[in-house]
């Protein structure tokens, strides 16, 4: 079974392969969401994008980004911010499956002033 580590929560949990991160983090009883979008969510459609995430260690045992995540991305302005200076390795929690041992960073910071922009 994969094991997904949680950098910022310093736990570990053991996942079936092929599991939705978003279901097994909530299970696991990680904060995957800031405030207020710990009470006001999609519920896991990719339509807020606050249940972003930045892999660590193991991007090649996530899925895919598909066009929707990516779509969500550019259209909603947290994250599009987010998103600057992390093209590969942010993903979207209720749109990735984990397929092996990866390392995730949950709540990662905006990039509001752009300092990775001009990098």
């Amino acid at each position: 079974m994969p094991t997904v580590t949680f950098v910022n929560e310093k736990k570990s949990i053991e996942v079936p392969a092929g599991s939705n991160l978003r279901r097994e983090a909530i299970k696991a009883g990680v904060q995957l969401y800031p405030f207020p979008h710990n009470y006001l969510n999609c519920m896991g459609f990719g339509l807020c994008t606050s249940c972003r995430v930045i892999v660590k260690k193991g991007l090649e045992n996530c899925s895919n980004q598909g066009l929707y995540e990516k779509a969500s991305f550019m259209t909603n302005p947290l994250g599009f911010f987010a998103r600057i200076g992390n093209e590969k390795n942010l993903r979207l929690a209720c749109q990735m499956r984990v397929n092996g041992d990866i390392e995730v960073q949950t709540q990662p910071p905006l990039n509001l002033h752009g300092e990775n922009f001009w990098s």
